[in-house]
């Protein structure tokens, strides 16, 4: 509220008094004591009657009894109603009906107007139609031709007249040069003009002039080059029980005599020679492996039997 004279909250919301509340003064209920559904158990409600069944019976349709489509019509016959259709179109009919004089006319090859409804066309007819007698125009003016060619290196082909061949020396430039050098020779008088006075400097002007004359040069020999190479008279021998590959021949054979017997001591008749007595002799053992396999495998069993394989 305000204090000195201005208007209230209601005032400025614009409502005549204010709103109540909904569940002010109501009594607690818990929500495990709260019924889901309240109306629905009160009154009575709506049962439906259930699902029907698609059946012969009349229980499976909507209506109560069975309602017939052409109950109460007579006796129609499809013959007669296609004859009433029939009078009813021909009675459209202005005249009889269209009868032609003959049957179709078939064509006697291509090219042919027989059987057509117009007839042959003047335009397409095969005769030739009357023409004026040709006559020849005049004849055209004769021009030379062009000629072919690009006008390097062919004759008569620019537009001007071919120029005249002028003999050409291959060596002119070198003979008028002498010519030139010979009338020169002639005009002169005298040599060159020397003047002893020349300067010089304190050594030669070529430091590699040598006024000795020197050795003559000397030539490298030539060493004389066999014609075929050096092969020697056999091939190096191989060592082979004979010593035929050996430097020194193979000293000579000396006879050396055999070493003398060793007689024994113990004569033959008072003592004899022992000999061991004979071991047990060996036999063959079939293995293990073979026993096992000739019990197993008989001849009851051979097609039947499956052996492990090692």
């Amino acid at each position: 509220m305000p204090e000195e004279g201005g208007k209230t909250d209601m005032q400025r919301i614009g409502l005549f008094s204010e709103m109540g509340y909904i569940t002010v003064g109501d009594k607690y209920v818990p929500q495990f004591n709260r019924p889901f559904n309240e109306p629905a158990s009160k009154n009575r409600q709506m049962l439906p009657g259930g699902s029907k069944e698609m059946s012969n019976l009349q229980a499976g349709y909507f209506d109560p009894h069975f309602v017939r489509i052409f109950e109460g019509e007579g006796y129609v016959s499809l013959n007669q109603v296609r004859r009433r259709h029939m009078m009813e179109e021909t009675k459209k009919n202005l005249g009889k009906a269209f009868l032609p004089s003959n049957g179709d006319k078939k064509l006697c090859g291509l090219g042919s107007y027989y059987g057509t409804i117009g007839g042959p066309v003047p335009f397409f007819s095969v005769q030739s139609k009357p023409k004026e007698k040709y006559e020849a125009p005049g004849k055209n003016l004769y021009t030379n031709p062009g000629k072919k060619g690009t006008g390097y290196g062919y004759a008569n082909v620019t537009i001007g007249k071919q120029f005249s061949h002028s003999a050409d020396f291959y060596d002119a430039a070198k003979l008028n040069y002498k010519k030139e050098n010979e009338k020169h020779q002639k005009l002169l008088k005298g040599a060159p003009f020397k003047l002893n006075l020349y300067p010089r400097a304190y050594f030669d002007t070529n430091p590699y002039l040598f006024g000795k004359t020197l050795p003559p040069i000397k030539k490298a020999e030539k060493k004389d080059i066999l014609a075929s190479p050096f092969k020697p008279s056999s091939p190096g021998k191989k060592a082979g029980g004979m010593k035929a590959g050996t430097f020194e021949p193979y000293p000579s054979h000396s006879a050396d005599p055999y070493g003398a017997k060793l007689t024994s001591r113990t004569s033959s008749k008072d003592v004899k020679i022992f000999y061991p007595p004979g071991g047990p002799k060996s036999r063959p053992i079939e293995s293990i492996m073979t026993l096992n396999v000739k019990r197993s495998l008989n001849m009851k069993n051979y097609k039947t039997a499956s052996l492990q394989s090692y």
